[in-house]
């Protein structure tokens, strides 16, 4: 099943948190048949990340892929961010903004499709908490919303208003990490957020400047077990040498 909508205005989002059934406050909205999200201007004109690395979202079934470019920020509103995301789920994908994935919180801009509502697309921002991962009720203003739903592929398209990545209103910054992963619905309620990647920190006003090879949570992960296993295995053999 296909379906998909546009939301024309920008529109203010208000969602629960997970648990509580969720409602919305949305702009009005008329189907649209395609959106159609490639690697088109990625290092150029957008700053682009994936998994598996360099995947090319036109092409590849399990290439889950985000991009993001912001505008010249203006104080003390900020940057608007065009951001396009597209991947594989029963329930949900996500993209994530965040200055710090270890502390504060992130801004998570989820696309899904809802099984109780004939696969339908849907449009929700919510709050992580980066230490203890909950998803919380937040608002965030967000306008042109455009997502489709094919089978198990999700793309969507949306900007985001007066993002800041500075706690300081007289200060512009535009440097974020990106998240992006995914997670379940059931009925009207998101399950926990799965992520599968963790960027380093892009500067999404220069596209151009940014390196678009972000590196996976579980890839670094499993390459900092590597050396500690080498390493290891480095002073038991040093502990026998020193005994013979």
């Amino acid at each position: 099943m296909e379906g998909g909508f546009i939301l024309c205005f920008a529109a203010m989002m208000l969602f629960m948190a997970p648990g509580v059934k969720a409602t919305a406050h949305l702009s009005f909205a008329t189907n649209i048949s395609q959106v159609n999200i490639t690697r088109a201007g990625c290092g150029n004109t957008k700053v682009c990340v994936e998994t598996p690395m360099k995947c090319d979202p036109a092409g590849n079934a399990t290439c889950l892929f985000g991009s993001a470019v912001a505008s010249a920020p203006v104080a003390p509103n900020g940057a608007n961010v065009t951001v396009q995301l597209r991947g594989n789920s029963t329930g949900y994908i996500a993209l994530g903004l965040t200055a710090n994935e270890t502390k504060g919180t992130t801004m998570l801009f989820i696309c899904g499709q809802n099984s109780s509502d004939n696969g339908n697309f849907f449009f929700r921002t919510m709050q992580l908490n980066n230490t203890n991962q909950m998803l919380m009720a937040t608002e965030t203003q967000v306008k042109e919303i455009r997502g489709v739903v094919s089978g198990s592929l999700i793309q969507c398209e949306f900007i985001v208003l007066n993002v800041n990545a500075s706690s300081t209103r007289n200060t512009q910054d535009t440097s974020f990490k990106i998240l992006l992963g995914s997670g379940s619905v059931t009925g009207d309620v998101i399950g926990p957020f799965s992520i599968t990647l963790t960027s380093d920190l892009l500067d999404l006003a220069n596209p151009s400047g940014t390196s678009t090879v972000a590196p996976t949570t579980a890839g670094a992960g499993s390459l900092l077990h590597s050396y500690a296993l080498l390493l290891l295995l480095g002073v038991v053999a040093l502990s026998f040498t020193h005994r013979a």
